[in-house]
């Protein structure tokens, strides 16, 4: 285990100490676990909580996020289960991607393993899909116009946008691992998956990617994909719904599970 794995366990150990929840789960988010860190990336650490069941027996409405400032390179915060459920019922792709997070920190109760197993079910490409375009479109316009761009910003467009197409062909969650998506859904021996494949190999040996001049290739796939899923974003599936008893149900059995 790193020093900074076992940093992290003990500031997690701390949370639940000083705010007296139990972490059910925990998790890395963000560069490190969609798989292009740079040298100086933080650990974006996530995780589900939960109180003891009189915190929940209240008329009034209580904050139900626990956030850490960053320090030491470390981001911390995590959401009550109660609002990790509603989210949930909403297909909320964060929450989505935190359970399928490679880098796993902590998982010492069933609840994030019964959400997985239910999440087809909520699963809606439809809001997905707009989460990730939103996302692709907000990053391409701050980072990507011009003749000079900021170089490693790419990852961050090109991630979504390869999700908006993950979840166009297959009607699922996409993969959070960058290289997954990008050998799944880019073309063998294509101009476009030979810069990308080059700029992600700068980006794992570490080098420094400022300003450099636009990679046409990429520049070109990406304005053509983002107006085409601008324009079926909202022809897709909203999905199921009705699994409220079904969260009701957990919510109860994780009560009961960390608290006895």
């Amino acid at each position: 285990m790193s020093d900074v794995h076992q940093q992290i366990l003990e500031e997690l150990k701390r949370i639940e100490k000083e705010e007296g929840v139990r972490i059910l789960y925990a998790c890395e988010s963000g560069s490190r676990a969609w798989g292009f860190p740079s040298k100086d990336s933080d650990y974006d650490v996530r995780f589900i909580y939960i109180r003891p069941v009189e915190w929940y027996l209240s008329i009034y409405e209580k904050r139900d996020v626990i956030e850490r400032p960053i320090s030491d390179m470390l981001d911390i915060n995590g959401w009550d289960l109660k609002k990790a459920l509603n989210l949930f019922r909403k297909s909320n792709p964060p929450l989505l991607e935190w359970l399928q997070s490679p880098i796993l920190y902590m998982e010492n109760f069933t609840i994030a393993d019964q959400i997985r197993r239910i999440s087809p079910l909520t699963f809606s490409p439809k809001s997905c899909m707009h989460h990730y375009l939103h996302m692709a479109k907000g990053n391409y316009r701050e980072y990507l116009q011009g003749d000079h761009v900021k170089i490693k910003k790419y990852f961050y467009v090109l991630r979504p946008i390869l999700a908006c197409e993950w979840i166009e062909r297959n009607n699922t969650m996409p993969p959070i691992e960058f290289q997954e998506l990008v050998d799944s859904l880019v073309p063998a021996g294509s101009q476009l998956k030979a810069a990308i494949q080059e700029l992600f190999a700068r980006k794992i040996a570490g080098d420094e990617m400022d300003y450099e001049p636009r990679i046409n290739p990429i520049n070109e796939f990406l304005e053509t994909r983002i107006a085409y899923y601008d324009q079926i974003a909202s022809t897709m599936q909203v999905g199921e719904g009705g699994q409220d008893w079904q969260l009701d149900e957990l919510f109860r059995k994780a009560l009961k599970e960390a608290w006895g």
